[in-house]
């Protein structure tokens, strides 16, 4: 599966529009790494288990739109994107979303 922020693929061309996929997964914080996070926040610096987290989240995101892509017999995802908001206290939903298509 091809996947790219770009409208289209340098060298390839749509034979096919399959629509919009997408895939998301929410995402909750362990209460002891937010209680570290905020102590981390008063010195300062990277907030290594949220951008673990975040990374974690995108990955499974982006698995979930390629599954629906491969559903729908496309083998490539344009224009990808992402998208984050918050649900509850503590949670956060990541999206990644793209138009799937058919490329030779």
């Amino acid at each position: 599966m091809e996947l790219s922020n770009l409208d289209t693929l340098p060298n390839k061309t749509i034979v096919k529009h399959l629509g919009l996929v997408q895939g998301s997964t929410v995402r909750a914080k362990h209460a002891g790494k937010d209680l570290l996070a905020g102590l981390k926040n008063i010195v300062g610096g990277e907030l290594k288990s949220y951008t673990e987290l975040l990374n974690e989240a995108r990955d499974e995101a982006i698995r979930r739109m390629v599954q629906q892509a491969r559903a729908t017999g496309a083998n490539a995802v344009l224009n990808v994107r992402f998208s984050t908001s918050n649900i509850a206290a503590g949670a956060a939903e990541v999206m990644a979303y793209g138009t799937a298509v058919v490329v030779e």
